[in-house]
C-alpha cells in the first residue's frame, strides 16, 4: 500500500461529509500525513445572475460557510493530533478539486449516492473527480444515524 503523505479531504460543510472527514483524518493519523480541508465557493452558481446586492449576500454567506466548514475540519483534526490547513477557493468544485489534489497523494471526500434520473440532472462532484483526479479518491458515502 502507498504511503500518503498528503491528504486533500475535500468538504460542502453539510452532513454528508462528516464521515468522509473522519475517515480522512483516520487515514491521515495512521500514516502520518498533512492534511489540507478545501471548500470551494462555487462561481458557477453566480455567472448569468448580474452583481446586485442580493447576490453579494449570497455569495458572503457562502464564503461563511466556506471558513466554517474547514473550521469544523481543523477542529476535527486537532482532536486526534492532526494539523490541518484550511484551504477555501473560488470556482468550479470539480475543477479547484483536481487542481489543488496535484499536490497531494490522495483525495477523501464524500456523497450522497444520487442515482438514476436525479444522478443524471445534478450531475456528480464525486463522479468527475474520481475520473479526472491526478491521486487516488476515496469516496466515502453518506449513510444517515451511521450506518
Amino acid at each position: 500500500m502507498n504511503k500518503f503523505k498528503k491528504i486533500l479531504i475535500a468538504t460542502d460543510g453539510s452532513e454528508y461529509t462528516k464521515k468522509a472527514i473522519a475517515q480522512g483524518l483516520e487515514i491521515a493519523r495512521l500514516m502520518d500525513a498533512e492534511v489540507t480541508a478545501l471548500y470551494v465557493v462555487d462561481q458557477t452558481s453566480f455567472v448569468n445572475f448580474p452583481m446586485d446586492s442580493t447576490v453579494v449576500s449570497i455569495y458572503s454567506l457562502l464564503e461563511k460557510e466556506g471558513k466554517d466548514a474547514v473550521d469544523y475540519v481543523v477542529a476535527e483534526g486537532e482532536k486526534v493530533g492532526i494539523k490541518v490547513t484550511g484551504l477555501v477557493q473560488e470556482g468550479s468544485p470539480v475543477k479547484k478539486i483536481i487542481e489543488t489534489a496535484k499536490e497531494h497523494d490522495l483525495i477523501v471526500m464524500g456523497t450522497i449516492g444520487r442515482t438514476g434520473f436525479s444522478k443524471i440532472l445534478l450531475g456528480s462532484v464525486a463522479e468527475k473527480v474520481v475520473r479526472f483526479a491526478p491521486c487516488p479518491v476515496l469516496v466515502v458515502r453518506y449513510s444517515p444515524k451511521g450506518e
